[in-house]
């Protein structure tokens, strides 16, 4: 007998434990179907043993053989008319047992079986009322065989109707909690990565926005200024609005190669062409600084080899930073220091420009540029350091702590 779902079960697509779960009901049907047939063929053997010459024999024999077709077809039966179905089987065998007993009383123990196969497809108030009424009629069954007084022919039926009802209820109650567990994990894990694909776009949100401020947006910044200074100055010096053009290109070119890299999620130009941190903060001082705002840079100690990702935040927040002393500052010169200490690496951006108190802005008010730095070094487990103050300049201090090569062990 297959196991139709009961009304309110949560139906859906079966996952790798609904299909094992089908499997071990479809052994205990076969050993139910099983137990049933051995239960009617000894009574029926029985019967034919002890009185071979009634004329209820024939009845009998048809009545097992259809009670035998129903338990066995059960599930041909059933799969077409699902619940349906089942309760017309149901019916059909319970009522050839109700029959078979009365013209036999020796098949009333067939009616154990039949208690399981009640309890399964039936709600559990008609479930308990069947099987009650089959034990009162094996309980008859067994007063019309018995031979003098003998309690137990009321109490084992009782007992065995009693035991394998609240054993079966127990486990559909603790399977039904099971169900109801897993159901939850499930919507739990589906929660929570939705929620991972929601922190995910987040962050690779906050990574764009960073990017873009980091390398277009800055560069822009620059050509503007640029072309600015050299429509100030084209009539009264062609010669230095010239090169203000010149350097514009190259900026704009520089920011193109730094778009096409991005767009393929590729290291910063000037890191990809290979030379370390330590040449590519050098290409930058170099590519920015102009006669108006000079910039140096300075390696403390030997170059040593840095993870890509320090590299790549250390070169954007230095040109993020840049950008500010070129826009805010009014700086007349600028530093890029670049200094590996024993457990970090660590860079510094000075200018002597007009300065100001570093206090923390507000979320959506100009000066994302700091922000952003703050969320790359907080990736990388780094901190930002800012020391100014009205007309004294400003330093800013990036360091991102470097693991020992003994913890790489």
């Amino acid at each position: 007998m297959s196991q139709q779902p009961r009304p309110g079960t949560r139906q859906g697509p079966p996952t790798p434990d609904a299909r094992g779960a089908d499997r071990d009901d479809r052994r205990l049907d076969t050993v139910m179907n099983t137990a049933f047939i051995a239960l009617l063929a000894g009574s029926l053997i029985r019967y034919l043993i002890k009185h071979p010459e009634s004329p209820r024999v024939p009845w009998v024999i048809s009545l097992s053989a259809a009670l035998a077709v129903l338990q066995l077809a059960g599930h041909r039966l059933t799969t077409r008319a699902h619940g349906r179905g089942e309760l017309l089987r149901l019916g059909l065998v319970v009522g050839c047992w109700v029959l078979i007993v009365l013209l036999a009383p020796s098949f009333a123990w067939c009616a154990v079986p039949l208690i399981y196969t009640g309890l399964r497809a039936l709600p559990t108030r008609a479930a308990v009322a069947l099987v009650a009424a089959l034990t009162l009629l094996v309980m008859l069954a067994e007063w019309r065989l018995r031979q003098g007084i003998d309690p137990n022919l009321f109490l084992l039926p009782t007992v065995v109707a009693a035991l394998a009802t609240a054993v079966f209820l127990h486990m559909r109650r603790q399977a039904d909690r099971l169900r109801d567990l897993v159901d939850d994990l499930i919507r739990t894990r589906r929660e929570l990565a939705a929620t991972e694909r929601r922190e995910g776009t987040l962050a690779e949100r906050q990574r764009l926005s960073m990017e873009i401020h980091d390398t277009l947006a800055q560069s822009l910044s620059s050509q503007q200024m640029l072309l600015q200074a050299a429509e100030r100055t084209w009539d009264s010096d062609p010669s230095l609005a010239r090169g203000h053009i010149r350097t514009a290109e190259s900026i704009a070119e520089r920011g193109l190669a730094e778009a096409r890299r991005f767009v393929h999620d590729l290291a910063p130009a000037d890191l990809a062409e290979g030379g370390g941190l330590a040449q590519a903060l050098r290409t930058l001082a170099e590519r920015e600084s102009t006669d108006a705002l000079p910039i140096r840079f300075h390696l403390d100690g030997p170059p040593a080899p840095l993870p890509d990702r320090v590299q790549s935040a250390l070169l954007r927040i230095a040109q993020g930073a840049l950008a500010n002393v070129r826009e805010h500052a009014g700086a007349t010169s600028a530093a890029l220091t670049l200094s590996r200490l024993d457990d970090q690496i660590v860079l510094d951006i000075a200018d002597d420009g007009i300065g100001f108190l570093p206090v923390e802005r507000a979320p959506g008010v100009r000066g994302h540029g700091l922000a952003a730095m703050r969320a790359r070094l907080r990736q990388l487990g780094g901190t930002l350091t800012i020391e100014s103050a009205p007309g004294e300049g400003t330093v800013l201090s990036a360091a991102i702590p470097l693991e020992h090569p003994s913890e790489n062990r």
